[in-house]
């Protein structure tokens, strides 16, 4: 089985600064790591070709740095990988990050079975995966928390829905959204790591893509557009007061009369 797994870099901390014209996150200098939700995917992945034999792919979409991403996905044992890196990518929002992603799959073949994490911890939005089934015109399940059963066509898995857990069948080629705790991912093996240190990345291009017009990628190509962005007010302003317990309440009872709350 021919597997893909969708991998992105995310900031590895809560403090980064947005660019106040495109309410673009600034990650130059940021600290990043692999989305952990991804991970889980990942070991999906192995666990998958243990079973079906096969190869795995880890495509990422950013700059060059992302190239880590991958290598560590390497020294977890996938096989191969890609990073979808160009400036004409840069600022996209959800619709064109999952444009330019489905074109990059499309470039490295055919695959039977793409896998995504639930959602990433710098965006939420819990979109791509499914977008980018949308774009490839493949059958998509999210919330995946078990694999059941994989067959030579399609494959049952169950979805946790909060409430209920929902079973279903799905043909392949098809894209799952898989959810934590599907499995417990792996360490990063060392002797892994040494081995594939070298390994080439296929860089992947918008001059590599199908679809080349620009329009369609980055900040172009995103109808979710940021009006204004801006940190949370810090009110640090306190009041301390004494006095008896029918003093302090009439004194609350004022006091939040003046800021109309009562």
């Amino acid at each position: 089985m021919n597997i893909l797994v969708c991998i992105k870099q995310v900031p590895d901390t809560n403090k980064v600064e947005v660019d106040p014209v495109t309410g673009v996150l600034k990650r130059n200098g940021v600290e990043s790591k692999m989305n952990p939700y991804d991970l889980y995917a990942i070991e999906t992945a192995l666990r998958i070709k243990e079973k079906t034999g096969g190869e795995i792919w880890a495509v990422s979409m950013g700059p060059g740095q992302a190239a880590s991403a991958i290598k560590e996905a390497f020294a977890m044992g996938v096989d191969h990988g890609a990073l979808i890196s160009d400036r004409k990518f840069g600022g996209a929002d959800v619709l064109a990050t999952s444009y330019a992603i489905s074109q990059g799959i499309k470039k490295l073949g055919d695959f039977d079975l793409i896998l995504c994490g639930k959602q990433t911890t710098d965006g939420d939005t819990a979109q791509v995966g499914p977008e980018v089934s949308e774009w490839l015109n493949i059958p998509c399940l999210s919330n995946v928390s078990k694999i059941a059963e994989i067959g030579e066509e399609d494959m049952t898995v169950e979805m946790d829905m909060t409430h209920d857990i929902e079973i279903a069948k799905i043909k392949f080629p098809c894209l799952l959204a898989v959810d934590k705790d599907i499995f417990m991912p792996r360490l990063p093996s060392y002797v892994k790591k040494q081995e594939t240190k070298d390994r080439e990345i296929t860089i992947i291009t918008l001059n590599d893509l199908e679809d080349k017009n620009e329009k369609n990628y980055g900040l172009n190509g995103s109808p979710t557009q940021v009006e204004r962005i801006f940190p949370p007010e810090v009110n640090s302003h306190r009041e301390m007061w004494n006095g008896t317990g029918t003093e302090l309440t009439d004194q609350l009872v004022t006091k939040l009369k003046e800021l109309k709350f009562a």
